[in-house]
């Protein structure tokens, strides 16, 4: 049996903590963020006019679901040997094939463009990792999550620490005792992906 199990996985994202490895060796460490960052799912969730453009000329199809194996692959090469090892990788394609984890692709004439994954549960849905080889097409897939949890009455996207990326759009830091309010309130909500 896989140490980190969906039930363990689920467990975790419900208690506010989430597993990455830290080294070559693929040691597996839980963490919870304090501050955590969250990105708004309201109009505090920004796109610069250049995103805009990009969107508005349609430089990229967007899907949901149709690529997860390959983004999450992607998103493990983008960091090297550590965050997402191979037990990380095979646990969250169980995920995935048990409708807890789902990925965003943007494609470019044909081709994976970029992507980011992530969990379900309730009304919350933890960002998890993002990559693009083409400017823009993590961005686009973000933006095409962001207007999908909206349009779904989620409550709550974790992307568990800030980075100045994320803060361009609007990414906030609140306490783990204010996260975890969150966090129970949209874990408990019904919301389909």
């Amino acid at each position: 049996m896989a140490v980190l199990s969906t039930e363990l996985l689920l467990k975790g994202y419900r208690a506010g903590i989430f597993p990455m490895a830290i080294n070559p060796g693929g040691d597996i460490v839980w963490f919870s963020p304090d501050p955590r960052a969250i990105i708004p799912l309201d109009e505090r969730f920004r796109v610069s006019r250049s995103l805009q453009r990009t969107i508005r000329q349609g430089k990229f199809e967007v899907t949901f679901d149709k690529a997860f194996v390959r983004v999450i692959r992607a998103c493990a090469k983008t960091h090297g040997d550590t965050w997402i090892s191979r037990e990380i990788l095979e646990s969250y394609c169980r995920l995935h094939a048990g409708g807890h984890a789902h990925s965003i692709e943007t494609w470019h004439k044909g081709k994976l463009a970029g992507g980011l994954y992530g969990v379900h549960l309730g009304g919350a849905f933890f960002g998890e990792s993002m990559f693009h080889h083409a400017t823009d097409a993590s961005k686009v897939a973000l933006v095409a999550l962001v207007e999908h949890l909206h349009a779904r009455n989620f409550l709550l996207l974790d992307t568990q620490w800030m980075t100045p990326h994320l803060e361009r759009f609007g990414t906030f830091l609140v306490s783990r005792e204010e996260y975890l309010e969150r966090l129970d309130q949209a874990v408990k909500r019904r919301a389909v992906f």
